[in-house]
């Protein structure tokens, strides 16, 4: 049983789409899915530097955008996975995946996401630690004594706090035992109440789409749970821009629903490496380049016939 797994906003390098774009396929639906969210993808998965893709309102399309295409050239003629899950921004590929939104659609949504959390971020300084390790319990009390909030929960000893900067100085400083605390290099405090501007101009946009319900299992990041309504994934992600990411609860859904195998769409590796330490005895494989195709192919072949 397959789960293909959309990473989130972070697992973006300079030139990740390099390999890819030599495939025919793969460059065409990057000048389709560019046109639709008027932004040129094609540079900037390729000649932008990091410091040019960590800008939210380019990294987020560019990783929407990256998933669709490398979804379109892996399966093929494959069976269809019987599980997809995006983590965050993700959410909005596995969307497309799974027949709720169009591709179209999902270019217009992430570009009107991105640019309402840019935004917010640069309204109010702020910022995200990531808590590797410790009690859970005790990573959980020592983010809200810093006046954070937990904006990640990832599974596997991961928790990704957020808030103001002057609470993430706070937390390193009053870091949980046996834990470590790592800023991030992120614009803002995303998945809080500091997004809270960036929903009204995303609610608006969702009230005008018509989504269709999945056509894949689809699980959401609020409570890990499959969603059967298109119309309420729609607005749940709506919802999420200022609500936790509850990565661990979508990884206990799919071991209980018997997944063997996750593989995660280009950038891999953020996921994957989650899923190696939350998600023993289920294999892995992290699509990175177009060299990768080929055997991602095979292992998805392999986990559709369990």
């Amino acid at each position: 049983m397959l789960v293909i797994a959309c990473p989130g906003q972070g697992a973006q390098k300079s030139g990740f789409l390099s390999s890819w774009l030599e495939l025919p396929g793969f460059a065409a639906s990057i000048e389709e899915l560019s046109a639709a969210a008027d932004l040129d993808l094609r540079l900037h998965g390729t000649e932008s530097d990091d410091d040019t893709i960590t800008d939210t309102a380019l990294a987020q399309p560019l990783l929407v955008a990256s998933a669709i295409a490398a979804y379109r050239e892996l399966v093929r003629d494959l069976p269809a996975p019987q599980v997809v899950a995006g983590h965050s921004v993700g959410e909005i590929g596995a969307a497309q995946i799974a027949g709720i939104l169009t591709a179209a659609e999902a270019m217009e949504f992430v570009k009107v996401r991105a640019t309402g959390m840019a935004e917010a971020a640069a309204a109010t300084p702020t910022g995200m630690a990531a808590v590797v390790g410790g009690d859970p319990e005790e990573v959980l009390a020592r983010i809200t004594e810093a006046g954070l909030s937990p904006a990640n929960v990832n599974g596997g000893g991961q928790t990704v706090a957020a808030g103001s900067l002057e609470g993430i100085d706070a937390l390193k400083e009053n870091a949980p035992e046996r834990a470590r605390v790592i800023p991030l290099a992120v614009a803002g405090a995303f998945h809080t109440d500091y997004m809270a501007p960036a929903t009204d101009p995303l609610a608006a946009l969702a009230a005008g789409l018509s989504p269709a319900d999945p056509d894949i299992t689809i699980l959401s990041n609020r409570d890990g749970k499959a969603v059967t309504s298109g119309r309420e994934y729609v607005d749940t992600l709506v919802h999420q821009v200022t609500h936790p990411v509850r990565w661990d609860l979508c990884q206990e859904e799919l071991l209980s629903q018997g997944v063997t195998g996750l593989l995660e769409l280009v950038p891999g590796g953020t996921l994957t490496g989650l899923a190696k330490r939350g998600m023993k005895g289920v294999e892995t494989f992290a699509l990175k380049s177009a060299g990768d195709l080929d055997a991602a192919r095979e292992f998805v072949a392999a986990h559709t016939r369990n």
